[in-house]
């Protein structure tokens, strides 16, 4: 917990949750589910969007500024966990090549491809899996020693 004296409040320090999400259309989207504000991006790759998005952020901000009106306690000092889906964790890490990351999670590589392009629906198992392979490759590289 943090007290920020400006708004005379304690609040929980937290990063919000910021989704990314591919469109059917083939774009991405980023929205906060969590807040009361709308802050959204879109873009062609997640990393247009994640631009769309701060510029979005940036806009917010400046508008409480212009109106001269205090910023809620929700927008203040805002940092973002960004959580992905399949296909928008593959177009952000465009090096991890999916079929062999698919035999490290387990998972049949063609069926990892459909995930990817997103025209697959992924269960909460699989999805799991991803995300279990995902940080025990983590831990691996965080104790790798270069010579």
């Amino acid at each position: 917990m943090v007290f920020n004296p400006s708004i005379g409040e304690i609040y929980n320090e937290m990063k919000t949750i910021a989704l990314i999400e591919k469109g059917k259309d083939g774009s991405f989207g980023i929205f906060t589910p969590d807040l009361k504000h709308t802050i959204v991006g879109e873009g062609k790759s997640v990393s247009k969007a994640k631009e769309d998005f701060y510029n979005s952020v940036r806009e917010v901000l400046a508008a409480y500024e212009e109106m001269q009106r205090q910023l809620p306690a929700e927008l203040q000092e805002i940092e973002f966990e960004f959580r992905y889906d399949v296909a928008s964790l593959f177009d952000c890490y465009k090096f991890i090549n999916v079929s062999k990351f698919a035999e490290e999670a387990g998972i049949n590589s063609s069926l990892m491809r459909q995930y990817k392009s997103g025209n697959q629906y992924i269960s909460e198992n699989q999805m799991l899996k991803i995300e279990e392979a995902l940080h025990k490759i983590a831990r691996e590289f965080a104790g790798i020693k270069l010579v």
